[in-house]
């Protein structure tokens, strides 16, 4: 079985989520179905599959740092940073903070980032794209050079257009289509 496929089936097993009356998403919009993507990706089985099927997307863009808003790409970093680091490759990770650091520094990014790196956000799930902008707008007040957003899934909701319309490249592991066919074919 690929890599692509085993976290494919865990991401069904463990985080797809299907119910009629609906959840509540972080857009405020209510769907039949959601991706609770931690109890995946705080998986030892998962995090391996995660680093490198994410690093095969975000090293086309040649980034010097990968980071994300907390609490979702903070696992997502630490894999993507152990996949490029067990290839040799140089890269920093960095979480982007929801509030500014109450004291020391008071920053909003964690990490050894430097003004002008090239940068790529991470995301566990994408769906109308605020995330990763406020996650890429905290990046770009650091001086980080922001280049694209890289995904787990694309829920294909607005997302992916509110990304490319605001500069930035996007890509994604799988997308939603994947997991309703799924569920349909069940």
């Amino acid at each position: 079985m690929s890599e692509r496929k085993k976290l494919f089936e865990l991401l069904l097993k463990r985080s797809f989520m299907y119910r009629e009356e609906g959840f509540r998403l972080a857009s405020g919009k209510i769907s039949p179905y959601y991706l609770d993507c931690k109890k995946t990706t705080l998986c030892a089985e998962a995090l391996p599959l995660i680093g490198k099927l994410l690093w095969l997307l975000a090293k086309d863009f040649a980034p010097e740092a990968v980071g994300g808003l907390t609490l979702g790409a903070d696992p997502l970093v630490a894999a993507v940073c152990f996949e490029a680091g067990l290839l040799g490759q140089k890269l920093e990770g960095f979480i982007v903070r929801k509030e500014p650091k109450g004291h020391g520094t008071q920053s909003f990014i964690e990490g050894f980032v430097k003004p002008g790196m090239k940068t790529v956000i991470l995301e566990d799930v994408v769906t109308t794209g605020g995330s990763s902008l406020k996650a890429a707008d905290r990046a770009k007040e650091a001086g980080l050079e922001v280049l694209a957003v890289v995904a787990l899934v694309d829920r294909k909701e607005g997302g992916r257009e509110a990304i490319t319309s605001y500069g930035l490249s996007f890509a994604s592991v799988f997308e939603i289509d994947e997991f309703l066919s799924r569920v349909r074919a069940s």
